[in-house]
């Protein structure tokens, strides 16, 4: 009997899309898929409660496999607010598209159930805390509980982006994704171009002065 290997937590991602892939459906127990790939049973448990956690660990690692990449990138460090996020989208659907038939397959699995949220939704987390961190500039209305209202509705937009540029990737037939590619800058200049403080700020200082000299004439 051959020796069993020992694995890692990318083998197992990899055994269970091959399975997925070739099978349409996941392994029936880790026990099956422990013998198709002759690995001990117990190494599984050391990354995965069971077989239901493995989609949920793919769907994150995508995620973070993209800001690993950014991390390690100088030329992305000096990038502004507008071409780190485009950075992250190009790299991130990369990601995808490096596994593209896998995941094509699972969100068209769950497309007409209410589990498809749920799938995407395990990304949300690791997505809002890199926007977070881009501490991208809004409006400083100096009002905490309005200021909360605004930041959670901003968040809100840019998971709604995302999730706009998934179903856009997915049904892109174009030669190498190029109109993904093209969506994802449009979509990223016009949400940065509706987000521009200054001509706000601009209007706001000119109605300020208004009032004020208004006041002083008077």
């Amino acid at each position: 009997m051959a020796r069993k290997k020992k694995i890692t937590e990318k083998d197992i991602y990899a055994f269970y899309m091959e399975y997925y892939l070739e099978n349409a459906e996941a392994p029936k127990s880790v026990y099956q898929l422990a013998k198709l790939h002759n690995f001990d049973e117990k190494q599984f448990y050391d990354f995965f409660g069971g077989i239901s956690g493995i989609e949920k660990s793919i769907f994150i690692s995508f995620i973070t496999q993209t800001l690993e990449l950014l991390e390690n990138s100088e030329e992305y460090q000096s990038f502004d607010e507008r071409n780190k996020l485009l950075t992250f989208y190009y790299t991130f659907f990369e990601v995808l598209t490096a596994n593209r038939s896998f995941v094509v397959m699972i969100l068209e699995r769950d497309k007409q159930s209410s589990k498809l949220l749920k799938t995407i939704s395990v990304m949300k987390p690791k997505y809002l805390e890199f926007i977070r961190d881009l501490d991208i500039e809004k409006l400083d209305i100096k009002q905490p509980r309005a200021e909360k209202i605004i930041n959670k509705s901003l968040n809100e937009s840019f998971w709604v982006q995302l999730l706009l540029c998934l179903k856009f990737w997915m049904e892109d037939d174009s030669a190498s994704l190029e109109k993904t590619d093209i969506y994802i800058e449009k979509s990223i200049n016009t949400g940065f171009d509706l987000l521009n403080v200054q001509p706000l700020r601009s209007v706001l200082d000119l109605g300020k002065f208004l009032f004020h000299e208004k006041i002083h004439m008077n």
